[in-house]
């Protein structure tokens, strides 16, 4: 399993952590954001299809940001799996 950070931009949650392995998502946990909000994604999200779960929550808005939570989660599954593929 290799664990990722993602360094959130123009949004409450400041950092996103999670694992993945064989393309599944694991351990996603949010630094700062609604506390309810983060806990309930975390939950749902575990051993989820990373790509899929990138594809869903690509372009989520929150309040006009152009961005959310869930959208930066799937920048930073999109980054990490661009991460894997390149070194395979």
């Amino acid at each position: 399993m290799k664990n990722y950070t993602f360094q959130t931009s123009g949004v409450c949650a400041r950092e996103i952590s999670f694992a993945l392995e064989n393309g599944k998502l694991y351990d996603v946990k949010f630094s700062g954001g609604c506390p309810g909000y983060t806990a309930a994604v975390s939950k749902l999200l575990q051993g989820a299809d990373a790509a899929k779960v990138a594809a869903l929550l690509k372009g989520n808005d929150c309040r006009g940001k152009g961005t959310s939570c869930a959208d930066q989660l799937a920048i930073g599954i999109e980054q990490a799996l661009s991460k894997i593929d390149k070194a395979e």
